[in-house]
């Protein structure tokens, strides 16, 4: 399903969050209050813009770009050419990287698609040095109510029907809008985090509360 929206994958994220994605991806990027020359992994980078946004923001970084999706991957090798990235294809669940080899470990939209969220994170606290930061930038479900009756609305009528016109995929953004409607709350992700090992700091809410970023460590603890 990724590989078939690939192609179109960035253009539609602008689109369907008007242009508010990227300052998410700042905001991943910001929180994981990285120095000069940090070693930064974007596990399941899709096509690379949190990656991209460390190279950006980060001097000297060394980003590795890391998904399961080979045309996701190439997409991104084709887009984001112009910036120094390691490219490679993972599994989120069983990371090929050695224990406590990066500074921080930064996922956009990662979580929700793995098929077990806490071995995705206790393999990001594996690979993350002690001290080292773990952000998660997710989906949350609409508020509940008349409050959320809109956002309701635009996840399961609009952002399909865009789907289809963008990509030719209307299956791909039927899945999306499922899965963010079904998909925990930034407490209970805040929890698993915390199960998974790590010691889970805080999180931040934007567009109307439906997008989340949190913010986690590796203790200095064994």
């Amino acid at each position: 399903m990724f590989g078939r929206i690939a192609p179109t994958y960035d253009f539609a994220n602008r689109v369907m969050t008007f242009g508010l994605d990227r300052s998410w991806r700042r905001s991943v990027v910001e929180a994981a209050a990285l120095g000069s020359g940090g070693r930064v992994l974007d596990i399941g980078c899709g096509t690379g813009d949190i990656a991209f946004e460390v190279h950006r923001q980060v001097k000297n970084a060394v980003v590795v770009a890391a998904d399961f999706s080979l045309e996701m991957v190439q997409e991104g090798i084709r887009t984001k050419s112009r910036a120094a990235l390691d490219w490679c294809l993972a599994d989120a669940c069983s990371l090929p990287f050695r224990d406590g080899c990066f500074d921080a470990v930064l996922s956009g939209y990662l979580v929700r698609n793995v098929t077990d969220i806490a071995a995705a994170f206790r393999e990001q606290k594996r690979v993350v040095k002690p001290g080292g930061r773990v952000v998660c930038l997710e989906t949350c479900p609409p508020p509940a109510g008349a409050v959320g009756i809109p956002i309701r609305l635009y996840m399961s009528v609009v952002i399909p029907l865009l789907g289809r016109v963008i990509s030719g995929d209307r299956r791909a953004y039927r899945y999306l809008q499922k899965s963010s409607g079904r998909f925990m709350d930034p407490d209970r992700l805040a929890s698993v985090i915390e199960e998974a090992g790590l010691v889970h700091r805080c999180y931040r809410r934007f567009m109307f509360g439906t997008q989340a970023v949190h913010v986690a460590e590796r203790s200095f603890r064994l």
